[in-house]
């Protein structure tokens, strides 16, 4: 896996997202209209496990183009966002300049943060969030861990929520099987469309990298953080997959396969 060009790799998925962004600004998905209304676009799970952010400073690692970092913004968070895109960048300081919410955005790999200018003297932030099909873009968990490490103040909070890797190991229609569990390298595919429209008119190559449960949670106990909670969900907050069916609940599960396999986890960890 060191062996791998991964700037190939990262500028390869940024004009992915830059590609997908174009089409998620006006997807009923994202529904920017509501949110510029107002609506909070955080789920209820972050929002519990998370707690009060008011008066706190928050970094957003892997923002896309700002909805959930401007959400905590609304709830009283100091915000910084980062995304390895700069078309979502670009549009997640249009999207605060309209709703006339102060945040700073930056447009980084997350690997190149600590060195990224606009991040000189930023300091260190109360809590780092990142959510929602992040680090599978990533192939080295240990050198995000030591970003997190880097910027995360003592006695901050680290808290993520994810789609659980047991989804990546399934293909499109979670029914088979196809990918490892394990990091075992590179899985580089074509893709088109994207999860707010399958059929959108979009072409582009995309490299990910699986990671296990126990590959996330010791990078980051080995930065130096302690695992303060890990937990399992039965359910996706999202409709964001092939073959899913919606509870009573509002949540999605696997048609046929409801509440049998886990599909989100989330972290709280702290220094």
């Amino acid at each position: 896996m060191d062996n791998e060009n991964h700037d190939v790799f990262f500028e390869a998925n940024k004009h992915g997202w830059n590609k997908r962004t174009a089409v998620h600004i006006g997807s009923s998905f994202y529904d920017n209209d509501a949110f510029k209304a107002g609506k909070n676009t955080l789920n209820k799970i972050e929002l519990d496990e998370l707690g009060n952010v008011e008066g706190k400073s928050l970094l957003h690692l892997q923002c896309h183009f700002g909805q959930d970092t401007l959400s905590w913004a609304r709830l009283g968070a100091t915000v910084t966002g980062i995304d390895i895109s700069d078309l979502a960048i670009a549009e997640a300081k249009k999207l605060a300049k309209e709703i006339n919410i102060g945040a700073t955005f930056v447009c980084s790999n997350v690997y190149d943060l600590i060195a990224n200018p606009q991040m000189q003297g930023a300091g260190s932030f109360d809590i780092i969030f990142t959510s929602y099909g992040t680090i599978g873009w990533l192939p080295n968990l240990d050198k995000w861990a030591a970003v997190i490490a880097h910027f995360l103040k003592p006695g901050g909070t680290f808290y993520m929520v994810d789609f659980h890797p047991v989804l990546w190991m399934m293909d499109d229609d979670l029914t088979t099987i196809k990918y490892p569990y394990h990091n075992f390298g590179v899985i580089a595919e074509t893709s088109t469309g994207t999860y707010t429209d399958r059929n959108a008119a979009i072409e582009y190559k995309e490299y990910s990298w699986n990671h296990s449960i126990s590959e996330i949670l010791n990078a980051l106990i080995a930065a130096g953080l302690s695992i303060r909670h890990f937990n399992e969900f039965s359910y996706s907050a999202y409709n964001c997959f092939n073959s899913v069916v919606q509870g009573a609940d509002g949540m999605w599960r696997i048609k046929g396969m409801e509440d049998m396999v886990p599909m989100m986890y989330s972290v709280k960890a702290g220094m």
